[in-house]
């Protein structure tokens, strides 16, 4: 049969498409995969037959012999009985002709073997399988190049050529040579520079691209809308080839990149284009606008690949081909890539691929070096202050979470310190809704009378009715989408913070964990109390905290139970027990710093639950805080004293440790750690005539006013400027971080000792005789006698 299918013309093997190509170059490999499976099925049986063949016995020829003669013996019978005379004579010719040769007919029914048995009697079973033809494996087809076509008086004859298969290594042994000719080459061509004219000509270099990124920034930043596509000019620059000037080179084109996308880019997101937009017919200048946006995105999306690409490679310690820049020299790259992508962090929040910024910076908070990940620190800190609505700080709140829990929390303690910069506060969120929302002052019925027409006072009316509507709205949408966020925001730090304290109580993310909460409880829903408290109090008495960590325990158990927790019927006996007996364990060394946070625990635990305290327990805590002052630097002597005189203000009956006289019965016990019972009503506050005398004037103070009972009014008041302010921040204001005295100490001069002249005035008469008269004799060496006493006791 002709195969009439038709080879493609060149044309139509164009415009087909990709997929139909593919298609049929499976369904041809599918093709020739059948009929190999065919083959191999054919071989297989073939195989099983010749087994049987050798397996199986022969017949013995006797039996059928005999079967033979039998069924001979009813032929010649049959044949005797044919009427010969019932055929014609040219029939019965044919007949005898066709006996004379030799035939089926004729041959000898007896035997069973074949015709041709004499040919093949001698070749055995593995010979015959020899024989049989095989089929070859059919090898891969070539692949063929379509040429371009000849046209003729016939038509046009498609033109191909096998393509040609190359020889790998042959080839590379080519380009090592030419590269190799091409190195000696140039050797000998370029001429031996000193060390000075290599510094001057790297130094030009260096001047003449610094010229180049100047002029194409200040096209760029002078008419943006018309230069936009100089940006793609600078950001190839990024690729410096030049070995000698390529760091310093790339360095520069990415701060100035960053500071020029900074400057430029709007204060809007810029989405894409629908399809119905793109169709519709609009001005000149929007379309101008259209094509700005969407080369100015395009460039930005760009150059931000490019900072994560040098990123990825100075992480990976990957070389590139073109060895153009060292492995040394990715780490000061990589440095600037992570500046660039901090500052734009901070700066573009609201634009376009931030979230992509926030995937990259939030895993570098916890990298190894320790300058990248202080720089990310501090960008994702000023981003969560300066973040008032709070979209920007859910993004990075989600990745952290998710950052943490993929390390298996296994990540720096400042990761999760961030979370303590979070705007999250009900008076932040009022004062900003205060501010989003102003109040719009409107005409008074008398003003309007008094300026404008009937007819206008009407059509004021509406619009000052419609002006306030639209306010209300404004400031309600960004109220409730601002607490919207904040809650989502909480949920995913406050999850994070549960599941530390449920599989990771031993990590060294604890003080993190219980400083947040100690922050954020007060904000924290109420179903989550009395489990966080069990919690709280099991991680205390583990033992396993130091006393930093227990503080912080302390002080988020006493923020949860003042706020939404006086509901809750729970007795923080322990707490106040434990906080009584870390207290000694703080002194003027390293731990002086965390007075603070006891200062925040005594204002919650005494000043916000004063009905809920009782006198003596507030007694222990007056004497032993009293003690403590005498052992810590005098910023923390001041917060002390302060929260000393509020518990003096607020408790009655503390002037009995002004006086010496016991009351009741019982002694003291300073090293009991039970504050109720550890007889403090039988003290005096005597530490305060030692504070008294305090070398910081502002200890002196305080010491001074306490002595005198800590009265409001009178000469033993204290100034408004300190009596006025909370202890924490007097703790803060008279700091020595600075190792300096707030305010000066003023220095004591000591004793000038009298200078004398003479010696003589310090002896007396007879005894500086004696010395002078000693020192005027001239001295007269004899030889020792250790034994003279011995020989004068034996004469006598």
């Amino acid at each position: 049969r002709k195969n009439t299918k038709r080879v493609p013309s060149f044309r139509k093997l164009l415009r087909t498409s990709k997929i139909k190509l593919d298609n049929k170059l499976k369904n041809k490999q599918y093709k020739q995969q059948s009929a190999a499976k065919k083959y191999r099925k054919e071989q297989k049986k073939l195989r099983e037959a010749v087994r049987d063949a050798i397996s199986k016995k022969p017949f013995p020829l006797e039996e059928c012999k005999k079967k033979q003669v039998g069924k001979s013996e009813k032929w010649e019978e049959e044949e005797e009985a044919l009427p010969l005379d019932m055929m014609d004579e040219d029939d019965l010719k044919l007949m005898e002709d066709l006996a004379r040769k030799a035939s089926f007919l004729t041959r000898d029914l007896s035997s069973t073997e074949p015709v041709h048995i004499k040919k093949r009697k001698h070749e055995s079973v593995i010979d015959k399988y020899e024989k049989v033809p095989r089929r070859m494996q059919t090898e891969p087809e070539k692949e063929l190049i379509h040429l371009l076509p000849i046209k003729d008086k016939g038509g046009i004859i498609p033109q191909t050529m096998e393509k040609p298969v190359l020889d790998v290594a042959q080839d590379e042994e080519e380009d090592t040579e030419e590269m190799e000719e091409a190195e000696d080459f140039n050797e000998e061509l370029l001429p031996v520079l000193t060390p000075e004219e290599m510094a001057a000509q790297r130094r030009q270099k260096l001047q003449e691209r610094k010229m180049h990124i100047a002029a194409l920034a200040s096209a760029i930043l002078s008419e943006p809308d018309k230069n936009i596509k100089k940006l793609k000019e600078l950001r190839a620059m990024l690729m410096e080839q030049d070995p000698n000037v390529a760091v310093i080179v790339r360095k520069l084109v990415m701060v100035s990149l960053m500071e020029i996308f900074k400057d430029i880019v709007p204060s809007y997101k810029i989405r894409p284009l629908t399809e119905a937009e793109k169709a519709t017919k609009v001005k000149k200048e929007t379309q101008k606008l259209r094509e700005f946006e969407e080369g100015l995105v395009s460039q930005y999306k760009f150059y931000l690949e490019n900072l994560e690409q040098t990123i990825k490679d100075w992480k990976q310690r990957k070389l590139k081909k073109s060895n153009v820049i060292s492995l040394k020299a990715y780490k000061g790259l990589a440095e600037i890539a992570v500046k660039c992508l901090c500052e734009l962090l901070v700066a573009l929040p609201h634009f376009n691929f931030h979230n992509n910024i926030i995937v990259l910076i939030v895993p570098l908070m916890n990298d190894a070096s320790k300058m990248i990940s202080e720089m990310c620190f501090e960008a994702v800190t000023k981003l969560f202050k300066q973040d008032k609505l709070g979209c920007a700080s859910l993004g990075v709140v989600k990745v952290i979470s998710g950052l943490v829990r993929g390390r298996n929390y296994n990540v720096r303690p400042e990761v999760l310190k961030v979370f303590l910069h979070l705007r999250i506060k009900e008076v932040e969120l009022q004062k900003d809704s205060e501010a989003i929302a102003p109040k719009k002052r409107f005409m008074t019925y008398k003003e309007k009378r008094k300026n404008l027409s009937r007819m206008q006072r009407k059509w004021k009316k509406a619009e000052e009715k419609l002006e306030r509507e639209l306010l209300e709205a404004e400031a309600s949408e960004s109220k409730e989408k601002k607490l919207k966020l904040h809650t989502e925001t909480l949920n995913i730090v406050f999850v994070t913070y549960f599941r530390i304290l449920k599989k990771a109580q031993k990590s060294p993310l604890l003080p993190a964990v219980l400083e947040g909460l100690a922050k954020f409880a007060h904000l924290i829903n109420v179903e989550f109390f009395d489990d966080l408290l069990i919690v709280l109090h099991s991680l205390i008495a583990s033992g396993g905290l130091s006393y930093r960590e227990s503080l912080h325990c302390i002080l988020s158990s006493f923020h949860i139970l003042s706020g939404q927790g006086d509901v809750l019927n729970i007795d923080p006996m322990k707490f106040y027990t434990h906080l009584y007996k870390t207290l000694f364990s703080l002194h003027a060394g390293g731990t002086n710093d965390d007075i603070g946070i006891v200062l925040q625990c005594l204002d919650v635990m005494f000043a916000k639950r004063r009905k809920q305290v009782s006198q003596q327990r507030a007694l222990a805590f007056l004497k032993r805080l009293s003690t403590l002052a005498l052992h810590v630097l005098p910023n923390s002597s001041v917060g002390i004293l302060a929260t000393n005189r509020v518990l003096m203000q607020t408790f009655p009956k503390m002037d009995l440790l002004l006086d010496n006289e016991s009351q009741g019965s019982g002694v003291y016990l300073p090293e009991l750690d039970e504050p109720e019972h550890c007889n403090a009503q039988n003290t005096a506050l005597w530490e305060l005539h030692l504070l008294q005398r305090h070398y910081h004037p502002i200890v002196q103070k305080f010491a001074a006013h306490l002595i005198a009972g800590a009265p409001t009014e009178g000469s033993g008041a204290l100034s408004l400027d300190l009596s006025q302010r909370p202890a924490t921040e007097l703790f803060e204001a008279y700091s020595m971080r600075g190792m300096t005295f707030n305010p000066p100490v003023a220095s004591v001069t000591p004793r000038r000792k009298d200078t004398f002249s003479q010696m003589d005035s310090f002896i007396d008469e007879e005894l500086s005789k004696q010395l002078q008269q000693h020192i005027s004799e001239t001295v007269v060496h004899k030889p020792l006698d250790f034994a003279k006493h011995l020989k004068e006791s034996s004469l006598s």
